[in-house]
């Protein structure tokens, strides 16, 4: 496989533009090794840097896998909840974030009140574990965001919607990617975290008791709430 010398500003978008053609192209495989870093920092004429932050990006989509002591490769199998075009196409967009926490108000107000109606007993306990699990996660950053957005997709899948699954992990994924700092300081304030538990838990009591409008309502305010903290961090 042959790599081009990259001349750009946006120089992670363009390593993921030439992995995209190359397996497009049928030249990178499920399963194939990519070159190292130090190969890739010379066929590419790029830093190190730029392509941690290229393969970061793949692999938060699912299309490729860090192996210790192996190297990098493109994953052998994918399955519908990672790695999809919508992905990409959002991590290479730039100042989308502000769309992107609007695009998640729609979707996720309509897909609580469809997880109320259609929520299983063993969906309810699952998102029981994972209101636990944010409560119990004060002060431990990564937990925090893992427990936060399970229940997130817990609700999506409980809607019933494939497709509303789909594209909540579209959305989740590139939003990772592009307010990954701002969403780190947020989760690491001990007042924030109560305020998100508290809200979780408000949710959950609505999903529970399988009432939509109320599930809705505590929602949006859950996500006026992250909206008005995320704007305040990006605008300093």
């Amino acid at each position: 496989m042959e790599f081009k010398q990259i001349k750009n500003n946006k120089v992670y978008e363009q390593i993921i533009e030439q992995i995209r053609e190359l397996i497009y192209e049928g030249e990178l495989k499920k399963g194939d090794k990519l070159p190292s870093e130090r190969q890739l920092k010379k066929d590419l004429g790029v830093s190190r840097a730029s392509i941690r932050e290229a393969f970061s990006a793949l692999e938060m989509i699912g299309l490729i896998e860090s192996r210790p002591g192996e190297g990098t490769f493109i994953r052998d199998s994918f399955d519908e909840d990672i790695f999809n075009p919508l992905s990409l196409i959002l991590l290479l967009n730039d100042n989308v974030a502000e769309e992107l926490l609007e695009l998640r108000r729609v979707l996720e107000i309509d897909c609580v009140k469809l997880a109320a109606e259609r929520a299983t007993e063993a969906e309810i306990e699952e998102l029981q574990s994972y209101i636990e699990d944010l409560l119990s996660s004060s002060g431990y950053e990564e937990e925090s965001i893992k427990a936060d957005k399970m229940f997130h997709y817990t609700i999506a899948r409980a809607s019933g919607n494939k497709v509303l699954l789909f594209f909540m992990r579209s959305i989740s994924e590139a939003m990772d990617f592009h307010i990954k700092n701002t969403r780190t300081k947020l989760v690491s304030k001990k007042e924030t975290m109560t305020d998100f538990a508290s809200q979780h838990q408000q949710i959950f009591k609505a999903l529970k008791e399988h009432n939509p409008e109320q599930a809705a309502a505590e929602m949006k305010n859950h996500l006026d709430y992250v909206e008005k903290l995320i704007n305040k961090e990006i605008e300093g």
